[in-house]
């Protein structure tokens, strides 16, 4: 066996420690959003649309149950959501989102990635006005004229529709995700089915990152993957 046994052990603990990584963030956010709106998916569509993106992404149905019977409890850890934001390898813009049971904590170790970098990490309001806060849904269609009917007619303010390649991407303030979820699942009936359903920071515009930042931008990026609470992380590059 030798070598390729070696290599083959090493890459099997490397996905399992990403699938680690994986699963207690999502079982972080699912106890989190049951705690705050109750664990009942039919009454709490922040929890389905993460319940949906958490089965996607394989994770056990053991973590996905354990993570909902302590938001149940109304017991355990306290956590918040925390963001940061600065300026990464290149100039870019950055928001880190994090979900802390100890913000001094998770400051020091967000800022550590970006000292480490050569990147910047600044005040709250630094970067969050070049980024839209939106609900974002993605789903198979081409009729984008029937799409906005049924969101105008749900009264709900649609900031964007694109068509391509046989899907339909939405784009909503993050206020209105409710609205525009109910509204989409209405129209496409029982089966209705998400590529993306979740609210994220999109940048207004990108910014080019040299072929000389590239090796930094991504050690950054690495960095902030290996914390354990940080959930996700927005960036506007736009890469060679």
């Amino acid at each position: 066996m030798g070598r390729a046994y070696q290599n083959r052990k090493e890459s099997m603990a490397k996905t399992s420690d990403q699938n680690a990584k994986v699963y207690s963030k999502f079982s972080r956010e699912i106890y989190v959003c049951g705690k705050a709106g109750g664990v009942e998916p039919d009454s709490n569509l922040a929890l389905r649309s993460l319940l949906d993106r958490a089965k996607k992404a394989q994770v056990p149905a053991h973590v996905i149950s354990k993570a909902l019977d302590k938001a149940a409890g109304g017991g355990g850890e306290d956590f918040a959501v925390a963001r940061y934001e600065g300026f990464g390898p290149g100039g870019c813009s950055v928001i880190v989102e994090c979900l802390t049971d100890n913000p001094n904590r998770t400051f020091g170790d967000v800022r550590v990635c970006f000292t480490k970098t050569k990147s910047k990490i600044g005040s709250q309001g630094t970067v969050m006005h070049s980024f839209d806060h939106s609900a974002i849904f993605v789903f198979d269609g081409e009729d984008e004229e029937a799409v906005l009917e049924a969101l105008m007619e749900a009264d709900v303010d649609v900031t964007d529709i694109e068509s391509e390649g046989g899907k339909i991407t939405v784009f909503t303030p993050h206020t209105e995700y409710g609205k525009a979820r109910g509204a989409l699942s209405d129209m496409l009936g029982e089966n209705a089915e998400f590529d993306v359903d979740e609210i994220q920071f999109v940048p207004q515009s990108t910014s080019p990152i040299s072929s000389e930042d590239l090796e930094t931008f991504e050690k950054f990026l690495s960095m902030l993957d290996e914390l354990e609470d940080v959930q996700n992380v927005y960036h506007n590059a736009e890469l060679p």
